[in-house]
C-alpha cells in the first residue's frame, strides 16, 4: 500500500527516506557533541592564562589535537543539519531555500576547515 496521492506519485513527491537519515544523523551528532563539549570546555578551562607556547603544547598532544578536530567536525556538521532543517520548515520559496542550503553548508565546511588548520598549524609549528 503507497502512502503517495496520485499526483504524488506522478510528480515524483513524497518520502524517500531521506528525512530519517537527517534525524538519525542530528541525534547522532548530538550524542557525540556531549563528551566533546564536556572535554572542550574542561580543557579551555585549564588554560586560561597559559601563554602561547603553553597552548602549543597541549594542542600538540596527539589526543588533543585530534578530539579538536573531531569537535570542530561534528560542531560545525551538527549545526549545519539543524539550520538546514529550519532553513526547509519557514524558506517556501524554492530558489532562496536552495541558495541559503548552501550558503550554510559552505560556511559551515570553511569553518571546520578553519579550525582544523589552524590546530594543525600550532601543532605543527614547533
Amino acid at each position: 500500500m503507497r502512502m503517495q496521492s496520485s499526483l504524488a506519485r506522478v510528480r515524483g513527491l513524497g518520502s524517500n527516506k531521506s528525512g530519517v537519515v537527517h534525524w538519525w544523523a542530528q541525534r547522532v551528532t548530538a550524542v557525540a557533541l556531549v563528551p566533546l563539549s564536556i572535554w572542550f570546555v574542561i580543557s579551555m578551562l585549564g588554560l586560561i592564562g597559559a601563554d602561547y607556547g603553553i597552548f602549543q603544547d597541549w594542542i600538540s598532544l596527539h589526543g588533543n589535537l585530534i578530539l579538536t578536530i573531531a569537535f570542530a567536525i561534528v560542531l560545525f556538521h551538527h549545526a549545519q543539519l539543524g539550520l538546514q532543517v529550519v532553513i526547509e520548515d519557514y524558506i517556501h520559496a524554492e530558489g532562496p531555500k536552495v541558495a541559503l542550503i548552501m550558503a550554510v553548508k559552505f560556511i559551515s565546511v570553511m569553518c571546520a576547515l578553519s579550525i582544523i588548520f589552524a590546530a594543525l598549524r600550532v601543532a605543527f609549528a614547533g
